[in-house]
């Protein structure tokens, strides 16, 4: 069944193939590798000469004391409506949140009647101007394992028009 001839005729198909592929392979490096190799004196990228010196300065923003200079109770008061579903301003009216009367300058973990995580404590002592802006940016990120679920308020001046608001019903 296999005689010789046949042998030939399989050996030479599968070199022929891998001929073929050899080619191939070195076609598609002479057109897709310009410049390299040997292959002629042409440049594939520009080079733009710069002064830079390598280092990648960040430009900061104002500080959040700065903004918080100039917040705006009344724009805080908009944006609390954020905050409303969990938390009210009342004195004693606790929700889902703890009540946010007095909350600026006043102890971390101090509503009578509602029960914290425990997350809070561990980071912070009292709820100043620049602690309450930390927390409210990033809840979870300021306190692991806390149990408020928002996720923040990313825009440091809306945080500090939110924390003038609140200073300004139980300061």
């Amino acid at each position: 069944m296999f005689d010789t001839m046949t042998m030939t005729k399989v050996l030479g198909g599968v070199c022929g193939t891998f001929l073929v592929f050899l080619l191939g392979g070195w076609a598609a490096d002479i057109v897709y590798s310009a410049g390299e190799g040997g292959h002629g004196d042409v440049a594939t990228a520009y080079v733009i000469a710069s002064e830079d010196s390598g280092e990648v300065v960040v430009e900061e923003g104002p500080s959040f004391m700065e903004v918080y200079a100039t917040a705006d109770a009344g724009a805080g008061e908009r944006v609390f409506r954020k905050c409303a579903a969990c938390h009210a301003v009342e004195d004693g009216a606790n929700g889902t949140g703890p009540h946010l009367y007095g909350v600026v300058d006043r102890a971390v973990g101090s509503v009578d009647g509602y029960a914290y995580s425990g997350a809070l404590v561990a980071v912070a002592q009292q709820w100043d101007p620049e602690t309450l802006s930390g927390f409210l940016e990033n809840p979870k990120g300021y306190a692991p394992g806390t149990a408020m679920s928002f996720s923040g308020l990313s825009k440091i001046q809306d945080r500090a028009d939110v924390i003038a608001y609140l200073n300004s019903i139980g300061g």
